[in-house]
């Protein structure tokens, strides 16, 4: 894909196309550029950094200033990837006048190129006042991390006639209220698919199937990097936690037996200043 930066409508073009989407979601200035490097569409700023980066239970505690701060280091990196930001709980559950105020900020001073929210019929006002006023949204529908204690867990959503009914209503009343693409999280396959043959945006699937329009995993996840949280919809492309994890033990006893620092890891002082501290002829 061109080198340029990504846009809304180029995603909406590899829908068209049938070309596959790549999303990750990354927290920081090394994730994004390595993200980046690899040549990702979309990163996504979750709020899912309460879990993956702050050690928080559920994303419920992340807030404003949280989103705002990871949004800018991420925006630093990415030059090519379109960067989406998280709006965190209780931030679009206001006013609108506060919901657009929240979701500009990321824009703003996070300089992300739009935001994400949760929900389905409950939000549709605040897509449309957001995208009125010139915010790119991006949906979020299926299992929403936000309402978790509402939905009793994190549970597969979409599963019997009403909920999957229920869902692709959803969509389509998103789509029509404006949002540039959709994610779709722990929703059955079959499902998946259906919506997003229904739909004209590109549908982002995490525990989804093949169906959808493209893909997003948690970088820390598909990495194993220190990450506690392994759903059945996560494939791990590599094992950098233990690479971490013995480098770091390795530093650890080489401190501890004092062969860390060696030679070649210090500066030498002039002949005159060892003179000064230590006497003429002593050599420390």
């Amino acid at each position: 894909m061109t080198q340029k930066p990504v846009t809304t409508a180029d995603l909406r073009r590899l829908k068209e196309l049938r070309q596959p989407i790549a999303m990750i979601t990354a927290y920081d200035y090394p994730s994004a550029r390595l993200a980046e490097e690899a040549g990702v569409d979309v990163i996504l700023v979750g709020d899912s950094l309460g879990m993956v980066v702050l050690g928080y239970d559920s994303t419920i505690p992340v807030t404003m200033e949280d989103m705002l701060h990871h949004t800018k280091a991420v925006t630093r990196a990415a030059k090519r990837a379109l960067v989406v930001a998280d709006l965190p709980f209780l931030s679009y559950h206001g006013s609108l006048e506060e919901s657009v105020k929240n979701a500009g900020r990321l824009l703003q001073e996070g300089l992300a190129k739009a935001v994400k929210l949760e929900g389905g019929a409950e939000v549709v006002p605040v897509v449309r006042r957001c995208v009125q006023a010139g915010i790119p949204v991006m949906g979020h529908i299926g299992l929403t991390p936000q309402s978790v204690h509402q939905l009793g867990g994190y549970k597969v959503q979409g599963k019997d006639v009403e909920t999957a009914a229920r869902l692709l209503r959803e969509a389509r009343e998103l789509e029509e209220a404006g949002v540039f693409a959709l994610v779709l999280e722990c929703v059955p396959a079959e499902v998946a698919a259906k919506i997003s043959e229904s739909v004209a945006v590109p549908v982002i699937g995490i525990g989804a199937g093949a169906g959808c329009d493209g893909q997003v995993l948690v970088f820390h996840d598909i990495l194993s990097y220190a990450s506690e949280i392994k759903p059945k919809f996560v494939k791990q492309y590599a094992d950098v936690g233990t690479v971490i994890r013995q480098a770091v033990a390795a530093y650890v006893a080489e401190v501890r037996a004092r062969t860390f620092p060696a030679a070649e890891h210090a500066f030498a002082a002039s002949e005159e200043t060892i003179e000064y501290l230590y006497g003429k002829g002593v050599t420390p």
